[in-house]
């Protein structure tokens, strides 16, 4: 295993000394971290339960990054599993679903034909964290594991079941992707674990999904709100499963339950995905800020549930 001394800090730039002084009184000091790169899971393990709290696990480490240059949130150390190829598979099979190691590329999951077929809402959310650069570098597991609430691959992965394979001091375990997310940043990992693998379920015939989010900007912005929407038909064209997830209006990415029990068992007409929406809506928990107000975020949900609703549907007939 390889480990280096590493240390972070801020670059600045200016045009004038009056503007160098100024920004240097704000410069922030070097901060030195230890940088681990283990071979295996049994070493990325070790090597956190030996080191203790202080610590991040990275793959691609774009999250990382602005963390440490935008917020100056230096870890103590850094493991790194980019050399551990056990966490790299990405495989479907109709009876065992999608296992997405912890390390796949979030564009590698976006451009996979079982995902787009069978779980469109995930193609679209990994397709829409950041730019090209960060899709091809960062990973569907870091999006999950930073834990925001804005996270685009957290609303498909809720619907679909995902649960997430979480590997430790003391051995494995797996949660429902649902008791993954605890907080702003936070998950249910414990010190001296790694999450191994997302593993998501095979889905009934008849079965669609969509994703899709409202950012101030068009391209390179983190959602303001998002839902992703899964629908199950009966042969009759009714409802026989829904389930709808909320990203950004939250502390955490949630199901919107009341609003899915209600669209349950109902022609997927639309007096019914109105009244969905309306109920997700009121189900929503966002907060004001400079980026929109929570009246806002609320009129966002109902909309975009509605909206991925009905392509839900539309897939799920199609198929």
């Amino acid at each position: 295993m390889r480990v280096a001394t590493i240390t972070a800090g801020l670059t600045v730039r200016s045009k004038s000394r009056e503007d160098f002084v100024a920004l240097e009184e704000c410069h922030q000091p070097m901060r030195a971290f230890a940088y681990h790169s283990p071979k295996s899971l049994a070493e990325a393990v070790a090597v956190l339960e030996r080191e203790g709290p202080g610590g991040r696990v990275i793959a691609g480490g774009t999250d990382l990054l602005v963390q440490a240059k935008e917020r100056g949130a230096v870890p103590a150390y850094v493991v790194s599993l980019k050399d551990v190829a056990e966490l790299s598979a990405l495989a479907y099979s109709d009876a065992d679903g999608l296992a997405i190691g912890a390390r796949v590329a979030l564009a590698d999951v976006a451009a996979h034909p079982a995902v787009q077929r069978h779980y469109a809402a995930l193609a679209t959310g990994a397709s829409l964290v950041g730019s090209f650069q960060i899709q091809n570098r960062g990973t569907v597991g870091g999006n999950v594991c930073n834990a925001a609430p804005s996270a685009d691959t957290a609303p498909p992965l809720l619907v679909a079941g995902a649960v997430a394979r979480i590997h430790g001091p003391d051995g494995q375990r797996e949660i429902p992707i649902a008791d993954f997310f605890t907080g702003p940043g936070r998950t249910a990992l414990t010190v001296g674990e790694v999450l191994v693998a997302i593993h998501v379920p095979a889905q009934p015939d008849r079965t669609g999904s969509a994703y899709e989010r409202h950012t101030p900007r068009q391209e390179m912005d983190i959602a303001i709100a998002g839902v992703a929407a899964q629908v199950t038909l009966h042969a009759d064209g009714a409802i026989a499963a829904l389930a709808i997830a909320l990203g950004a209006v939250g502390p955490t990415p949630f199901r919107a339950t009341a609003a899915e029990a209600r669209g349950i068992g109902h022609l997927p007409d639309e007096a019914t995905i109105s009244e969905v929406g309306r109920i997700a809506a009121g189900e929503a928990r966002p907060i004001s800020d400079q980026r929109g107000s929570a009246d806002y975020r609320r009129r966002l949900v109902e909309v975009l549930t509605r909206r991925t609703i009905r392509a839900a549907v539309a897939q799920a007939r199609a198929v």
